[in-house]
């Protein structure tokens, strides 16, 4: 069994590649992966995204304003923590600082992101954090917000591992994408090597972000099998046990989202 501790099922393009989003899980479970977290990026598209996973209950739903959306959306403190008070929302997020792609929002992003884990810490749910070029930041605002009090993830990691180090002395867990199959990533895969499988988690990122050898086509979260698999390799151990303990640990992170047998 695996999880895809990220994805966007909501994003998916139902007129190509799949018809629907009952095909896109039923074609991830063919491939083991049983359960998704499908990650809220906005306030205003939080209410139809829970719509269309609520069949699922094998599907778990996050809410949070992703940093790199500050001037489309509302930075609400209270209307984020209705709406993640919500049953259904096992995390808040995802939320984090992205100074690679919007340095001009810096400060929008460090505001939205302080609310958050304060909005996180109220509730006891666990953060699910974007963070680029932004290491000390990231790991200030967390430190000061007292995140370790519900720990979390950071996402689709392609930081130092002297980062993923401070983040997992927080409590938190380091999740691995598709990236790590890219000719470009030696760096994060010599991260991988490092880390204790115990704090790893394994995700799509989809619809973005394939995993070689579907670089260029749409994601989807059959796919993170095939990280799970590279992982693995990385490792030097059986996929099993990469899925095994990616799945407890999602889980144990997780604690409000129920495994579906």
């Amino acid at each position: 069994m695996l999880v895809d501790s990220h994805c966007h099922l909501d994003k998916l393009d139902y007129g190509k590649k799949h018809k629907s989003m009952d095909e896109a899980i039923a074609k991830a479970a063919q491939r083991g992966v049983n359960h998704m977290l499908c990650i809220g990026v906005g306030l205003s598209s939080f209410p139809d995204m829970l719509k269309a996973i609520a069949p699922y209950p094998q599907v778990f739903a996050s809410c949070g304003v992703h940093p790199l959306h500050q001037h489309d959306e509302q930075n609400d403190p209270a209307l984020l923590r209705r709406l993640a008070d919500h049953p259904a929302v096992v995390a808040i997020g995802e939320t984090g600082l992205d100074y690679f792609y919007a340095p001009e929002t810096a400060d929008l992003q460090k505001r939205s992101f302080e609310q958050h884990v304060k909005v996180a810490v109220e509730l006891n749910k666990p953060l699910i954090i974007h963070t680029r070029s932004a290491q000390e930041d990231t790991l200030e605002i967390l430190r000061q917000g007292n995140a370790d009090k519900v720990g979390g993830v950071l996402h689709c990691f392609t930081e130092s591992l002297e980062m993923a180090e401070a983040a997992i002395e927080l409590g938190f867990y380091i999740s691995i994408s598709g990236i790590v199959t890219f000719r470009s990533a030696d760096a994060l895969r010599e991260v991988v090597k490092a880390l204790p499988l115990e704090r790893l988690l394994v995700e799509t990122d989809s619809p973005w972000l394939a995993p070689v050898p579907f670089r260029g086509e749409e994601n989807e979260p059959a796919y993170t099998r095939t990280v799970a698999e590279y992982v693995a390799k990385l490792k030097g151990v059986p996929y099993e046990q990469v899925a095994r303990q990616t799945t407890a640990n999602f889980f144990e992170l997780f604690k409000l989202a129920k495994p579906v047998m």
